[in-house]
């Protein structure tokens, strides 16, 4: 396996190899260009895609950090990028080279003021897992196997400077509007200086753990203060697949929907109960343990729900709220989709884009079981979005829209959907940690 001897950590040496991946992305443009001239245009974009989506990832994933954990970010929007994002972006979740066990000692000694073999009983200093932000690996002490979570050189001092240097080419490759995007760029690199935080991500993990037990058929590993730092984490060894690999092979259309109950009710009753949430729903952050439990990894990306966005937002889960034009209106512009500068033309678009969208995306919540194995659904959702990022009246309009907690709500959704799909659960209970504001 490929391993990384050293990241770069200086300013000039992050920016030097974002500013080459972009020279690359130029230049892809170019011959997208170009082939429209001789090609059709799908067979075009799609070339293009593939360029670049290659170029990106493969500039990125020995940056490791930020840059990095954008792609995985990216990665699982099923239901807005091209595929060949998807699929290249898709290794950032599990398949990224790690640190070579002589970095990960000096890291770690860094970090702790002593080596491994000072602290555990044993220490496996090849990782068992290598992310975005940092790598896992496993040792043994008193006689308990444990999971060590080492964070990567760098990677907490450099989240500003790189996304800096990201905005423009996300701009450019995702049809990000400059102005006024300011507020969501520092939505994410306040939620990804949170991830660098390992002390609070231990305290959040606790936290979670005990107000989430009640949940049947979920089970979280226990965390050790003692044994972590700022850049390390300690936690039990927890056995089992990742809930992707389980659903590939899982025939048991029983144990999928115990597993999918667990899951929706493990999302519902954060959001509903605790207004705050496990906001980082990718497939490595969830084990199936052999008695089919599902266990709970990573309370890194922790997103707050404040009333004024909560009650809004779901109360448009409701279908009178979608089918009152007044009361729709208003919730649009309590969440800042539609704004006081808006022209008559640009309410009338974004008020029937988002009864569009709304009314297809809030489907679950609309009948007490939702059946999350129909693929109809998700191809419905999968056309919408491609027909609203292909829209050029869209890219013409005035500015960003919405408010700066989209992005982690409606990446926390989209995240849960395509899990729950899946997993092919066929029979889930909506309602069971749902409040009358959903219902």
């Amino acid at each position: 396996m490929e391993t990384i001897d050293r990241i770069p950590t200086s300013k000039i040496q992050r920016a030097s190899k974002i500013i080459q991946t972009g020279a690359k992305v130029g230049v892809n443009y170019l011959k997208y260009y170009g082939t429209k001239l001789s090609a059709a245009e799908g067979e075009a974009r799609e070339k293009l895609n593939k360029a670049n989506a290659s170029d990106i990832y493969d500039g990125l994933k020995n940056l490791k950090g930020s840059a990095l954990k954008v792609a995985q970010m990216l990665s699982m929007e099923k239901n807005i990028l091209p595929k060949a994002y998807i699929d290249k972006f898709s290794l950032s979740q599990f398949s990224v080279p790690p640190l070579s066990p002589a970095l990960v000692i000096k890291t770690f000694k860094t970090y702790f003021g002593k080596p491994p073999s000072q602290i555990f009983d044993s220490f496996n200093s090849t990782s068992i897992a290598a992310a975005s932000i940092g790598q896992v690996h496993l040792a043994e002490k008193d006689g308990k196997k444990l999971a060590v979570k080492i964070q990567y050189p760098g990677v907490s001092e450099s989240i500003s400077s790189d996304l800096t240097m990201i905005k423009p080419l996300a701009i450019k490759m995702f049809n990000i509007q400059g102005k006024g995007s300011d507020i969501y760029f520092k939505e994410v690199e306040d939620k990804l200086l949170d991830e660098t935080n390992y002390i609070l991500e231990v305290r959040e993990s606790i936290e979670m753990a005990r107000a989430c037990n009640k949940i049947e058929n979920i089970q979280f590993p226990d965390y050790y203060e003692a044994l972590s730092t700022d850049r390390i984490i300690t936690m039990d060894w927890m056995e089992g697949q990742h809930l992707s690999e389980f659903a590939l092979k899982n025939k048991d259309k029983a144990i999928a929907n115990k597993l999918g109950q667990a899951l929706w009710d493990f999302y519902m009753f954060q959001i509903h109960h605790l207004k705050k949430f496990h906001a980082d729903p990718h497939p490595g952050n969830f084990l199936v343990s052999q008695n089919n439990k599902l266990t709970v990894l990573d309370f890194g990306c922790i997103k707050n729900i404040p009333d004024e966005f909560y009650i809004p937002y779901f109360e448009l889960a409701r279908r009178e709220n979608l089918e009152d034009k007044d009361k729709f209106t208003t919730n649009l512009y309590q969440l800042e989709i539609l704004r006081a500068d808006d022209s008559p033309q640009e309410i009338e678009f974004f008020v029937a884009m988002f009864h569009d969208l709304l009314s297809l995306f809030t489907e679950p919540f609309q009948n007490e079981t939702f059946d999350f194995s129909n693929h109809t659904f998700f191809e419905k959702l999968s056309d919408l979005g491609e027909q609203y990022s292909q829209n050029t009246q869209l890219r013409n309009m005035n500015g960003n829209r919405g408010s700066r907690h989209f992005i982690y709500v409606n990446r926390t959704f989209f995240g849960l959907y395509n899990l729950m799909h899946q997993l092919q659960a066929d029979n889930i209970n909506i309602y069971n940690y749902m409040p009358r504001i959903v219902r």
